[in-house]
């Protein structure tokens, strides 16, 4: 499929805004501040060495925690940066490193949807797990997007032609803002990384379907991303007869 690099007329235009009716994948907020642990104090008055106080294990924190335990987007930008030219030395072409990345987010994605479910069951008392395909791609665009970058996708588009395939759109992903890609390989998106992540979060939700990155830019905004999503078969079918 060919991407233009301006709006074309055979994609209509969802959603360009955050939407607040996807709130069952939110993570609950929290302003209670994480301290770190305190540093082991020394009995100068006992006869025998002193035990140092034991840290607070990792898996011991309360997830719902958020506020000042997200990784800052330089530190994120620079790992994304350092995974990219790690990868790019062990692979044979831009397939094979586009694949690569694509695996490394779905990983990412797997533990982002784990998560955000577990905080949905433990902060609602009816909890909600989305089964219809366009409420769970606007909690992907608002949601998902808020938990992984920060901040929401920018539009969610329909192809006219197919009917199995819809788009996100992302003018200025956070994740590739300071990745420089080389003349020669143009037709690289480091965004592959997003589309894994937002593969994963599909699969867990019983929605499968096939999540490529491409990039469409604009005059004004030169690093426009386009999450491609085509939807298995089943999808479709599921939808329709919940329909009729």
């Amino acid at each position: 499929m060919t991407y233009q690099t301006q709006s074309h007329s055979r994609f209509s235009v969802l959603s360009t805004s955050s939407l607040s009716s996807a709130e069952h994948l939110s993570p609950a907020a929290s302003s209670t501040r994480f301290s770190l642990p305190s540093v082991p104090s020394v009995n100068t008055t006992a006869t025998g060495p002193s035990k140092p106080t034991l840290r607070p294990n990792i898996y011991d924190r309360n997830l719902n925690k958020t506020r000042t335990t997200e990784v800052s987007a330089a530190a994120f930008a620079f790992l994304i940066s350092e995974v990219v030219q790690y990868t790019q030395k062990r692979v044979t072409g831009i397939t094979d490193l586009e694949r690569r990345l694509n695996t490394l987010g779905y990983r990412v994605g797997i533990r982002t949807f784990e998560l955000m479910a577990w905080r949905n069951e433990s902060s609602s008392k009816a909890p909600k797990r989305e089964i219809r395909f366009l409420p769970a791609l606007m909690s992907i665009h608002t949601q998902v997007w808020k938990a992984l970058f920060g901040k929401p996708a920018d539009a969610i588009e329909k192809s006219v032609e197919n009917a199995d395939e819809y788009m996100i759109i992302d003018n200025d992903p956070p994740l590739t803002r300071h990745v420089s890609v080389p003349r020669d390989m143009s037709q690289l998106s480091c965004s592959s990384f997003t589309a894994g992540a937002v593969e994963a979060v599909l699969d867990g939700l019983g929605l499968p379907a096939r999540v490529t990155a491409h990039n469409t830019p604009t005059d004004n905004f030169p690093n426009r991303t386009t999450i491609l999503i085509k939807l298995e078969k089943t999808v479709l079918e599921r939808e329709d007869a919940s329909k009729s």
